[in-house]
């Protein structure tokens, strides 16, 4: 990836959050980090110092003591950037850290624009563009799964899926355009019952990579659970019970919840939003509480996951209706009979026999809720989750990928229709565009500015060396 234009300069941020701490690391990178650290820096010579190494001293402004740090210097190209990087580690203190970030400004560096220094590290040929966006979601990542999907991006899996995609498709790209310089002799270099096979292989490997995205989307901003039930159910019981907490107040009185309920658990790595909900009966006279059936079945609408929350003494009927009217809507719900401790849980098992996947708990009593716990995980996830094999959790590559989805349904017709060879290579450079956008091969420098904008601020990220 050549460098753009107006990126030659040395940058300077703070690579640690902000606010008070132990310490904070301040980060340069570019041509003049050694040429600036040095006149800040006067124990020794950092120029002359081998890379990766560690320096204690005091950093300095003319005759004015900044702080006491350790310098770590990375000669390029073996740095995060690949420029020279230098890291300062200095005491927590903001101010210690604004006077460092001004005496680096005044020696000759600039502010580093938000996610500047891994544009640089992808512009520089040290992440594609994939790994690079792959860096700000393994900031933001808030559980085991998302962590796990992250650095499998950012350790090149999913672009190494996609090379291996783009590389098939070159080579016989290459052969149809070859037979376009031979058009006139009527020959054909690509054997197209190969070619077939190559793009009924590429469409299930993409495909595969398509369907993965909505448990990316699980994975990355985690899934809201609705609980829902007539009133009195023990909605509120089992939000308190899965929190092991009195989030939520619990009553005999039918209706005590008039408003939604929202909090975060962690199960198996997943995030789950609970979701509590005013209790749904069809009439009431309390306009409040109307209200508040109303929000509910908003709620329901919207969830990933709706926990339909029954007593164990209702009815097998209203069960089976309930469930009825679930399937008709599409949502993914769990049944479940609560209280079953008061007839007995054998006569509430009994009793639903006939209605298939039921889960029995009881709330008050943190009976089975751990069943629950694991039927929701198997509801989002369907299945375990292999983190060695790709999951596509970013936007920008899913909506790319169905691009190039829908250009091998192209090629595919083209072939079966016979079509000539330069009308293929046009459908063929599309998917391959599209392919190289989500990687990087083929970029737009407003584009790459807004990528780089927009995604989390990576600069806490710690620097590693390649």
């Amino acid at each position: 990836m050549n460098k753009l234009s107006g990126w030659d300069d040395t940058i300077v941020a703070l690579a640690t959050a902000p606010g008070i701490g132990a310490i904070g690391v301040i980060r340069l990178s570019g041509e003049k980090s050694f040429s600036i650290i040095n006149t800040l820096f006067p124990s020794k010579n950092l120029l002359q110092q081998p890379s990766h190494t560690l320096h204690v001293g005091f950093l300095k402004e003319e005759e004015t003591i900044l702080d006491e740090v350790v310098v770590s210097i990375y000669k390029g190209p073996k740095s995060y950037t690949g420029e020279d990087v230098v890291e300062i580690s200095c005491h927590g203190s903001p101010f210690v850290q604004q006077q460092i970030i001004n005496a680096c400004i005044k020696s000759g560096a600039r502010l580093a624009k938000a996610g500047e220094f891994t544009q640089r590290a992808f512009l520089n040929g040290k992440l594609d563009l994939a790994q690079a966006e792959s860096v700000a979601d393994l900031i933001a990542s808030n559980s085991a799964a998302s962590q796990k999907a992250a650095l499998h991006t950012m350790r090149g899996g999913f672009s190494e899926n996609l090379k291996m995609l783009r590389d098939r498709l070159i080579t016989f790209s290459a052969l149809i355009e070859l037979e376009l310089d031979f058009s006139q002799e009527d020959v054909e270099f690509a054997d197209r019952k190969q070619f077939y096979e190559l793009i009924e292989e590429l469409s299930t490997s993409t495909n595969q990579l398509i369907n993965s995205f909505s448990l990316g989307n699980v994975i990355k901003n985690g899934v809201s659970v609705a609980i829902v039930g007539k009133p009195n159910a023990g909605k509120s019981t089992l939000l308190n019970s899965l929190l092991n907490e009195n989030r939520a107040i619990v009553s005999d009185i039918a209706g005590t919840t008039r408003d939604t309920i929202e909090e975060i658990i962690n199960i198996d790595g997943i995030l789950f939003r609970l979701i509590d909900t005013a209790g749904i009966r069809q009439h009431t006279a309390d306009i409040i509480e109307s209200e508040g059936v109303e929000r509910s079945l908003a709620k329901i609408k919207n969830a990933d996951l709706v926990v339909y929350l029954f007593d164990g003494t209702d009815t097998v009927e209203e069960v089976v209706n309930k469930k009825i009217e679930l399937q008709q809507q599409e949502l993914k719900f769990l049944l479940v009979a609560n209280k079953i401790d008061i007839p007995g849980e054998a006569e509430v098992k009994n009793k639903f026999s006939s209605v298939g996947g039921m889960i029995f708990i009881s709330a008050k009593h943190h009976l089975h809720t751990e069943v629950l716990k694991e039927r929701m995980v198997d509801a989002v996830l369907q299945g375990s989750l292999q983190m060695e094999s790709t999951v596509v959790t970013n936007a920008r590559h899913y909506h790319a990928l169905k691009e190039v989805a829908i250009s091998l349904t192209e090629i595919k017709n083209g072939l079966d229709n016979k079509l000539s060879g330069d009308l293929l290579a046009l459908d063929i450079r599309r998917c391959l565009q599209y392919l190289g956008e989500i990687t990087g091969e083929i970029t737009h420098e407003d584009q790459l500015d807004y990528i780089f904008r927009s995604s989390v601020s990576e600069s806490n990220y710690l620097s590693f060396v390649s």
